[in-house]
């Protein structure tokens, strides 16, 4: 099957969050907000930015304000319209007709892999994109975007990666190949989390993916690899094996929103790009950094 238009993007959304605890013991963390925009609307944002008009969220057990977030609040949108503020009212609604969203469980914490398999049901047959809701770009053309664009030019399943600096590879799924003539990566080899010193080179797998309907087949026959779970690295490395696995280093700046510091970045990023925060803010960062 070629890849026409990009549809369906899946979300995995299931994870406990537990770098942020206490903040996540009772909210999901995908809806910590970025200034004061949720985390996962951003992503949502980014998808439907790049064509998608379905969006399926892999949820776990009390994730139920991340479909509520998406849902209509009539009592809200009533008490808006009732004080005339308008420029929320219209905000809100906004939220809710963005896309169509479907929600899927996770019943197991078994890994991404297992995440990724368990939107089969909503996806079907056809290529879709996954977005990590950890990682989020800022950029002219919506990263998920990107990638689905050099995956219908070549033809293959593709994935984002990111040059990480010297020592830090043990920390994410590492890329090695060969460069194409558009300058894209040929993906021939895949680690998940490389011991020290090990690494076959420096491109980091960060989350990005754009995937066939056949990756359901390999991740429902892979065994458990590191750390027990089923590992979308593993599958993607099977599709590697085939010569059917892309990477391509996205344009734009890359937030991760799963690690704390990179959270306060994000923040102060996206705030000095509003303009009624702006000047505020550096005033303030000017008085407190010596």
């Amino acid at each position: 099957m070629t890849l026409g238009e990009l549809r369906k993007v899946v979300i995995p959304a299931a994870g406990l969050g537990t770098r942020f605890l206490p903040a996540t013991k009772a909210i999901p963390k995908e809806m910590l907000p970025i200034v004061d925009v949720p985390t996962i609307q951003l992503i949502v944002e980014e998808a439907v930015a790049a064509g998608a008009t379905q969006i399926v969220l892999v949820n776990g057990r009390g994730k139920g304000a991340i479909e509520d977030h998406f849902d209509r609040a009539f009592e809200l949108e009533t008490t808006l319209e009732a004080k005339g503020k308008t420029a929320m009212l219209e905000e809100v609604r906004r939220i809710s007709r963005m896309a169509r969203v479907i929600s899927l469980r996770q019943k197991d914490p078994l890994g991404l892999g297992h995440a990724v398999l368990a939107a089969r049901p909503a996806v079907g047959a056809e290529w879709f994109g996954v977005a990590l809701g950890d990682d989020f770009y800022d950029s002219d053309e919506p990263a998920i975007g990107q990638l689905w664009r050099a995956a219908r030019q070549h033809g293959k399943a593709a994935v984002a990666l990111m040059p990480v600096a010297a020592g830090q590879e043990h920390l994410y799924g590492v890329a090695a190949g060969k460069r194409t003539d558009g300058g894209h990566l040929a993906v021939e080899r895949l680690v998940e989390k490389p011991k020290p010193g090990t690494a076959p080179s420096n491109l980091a797998v960060i989350g990005r993916y754009v995937l066939p309907p056949e990756v359901f087949d390999i991740l429902e026959k892979l065994p458990p690899g590191v750390g027990g779970e089923i590992q979308l690295t593993d599958a993607l490395a099977a599709l590697a094996a085939q010569g059917k696995l892309l990477g391509v280093e996205l344009r734009g700046t890359r937030h991760d929103a799963g690690d704390r510091l990179g959270y306060l970045q994000a923040n102060i990023a996206f705030a000095l790009k509003r303009p009624e925060l702006r000047e505020g803010l550096l005033a303030y960062l000017r008085q407190v950094i010596k």
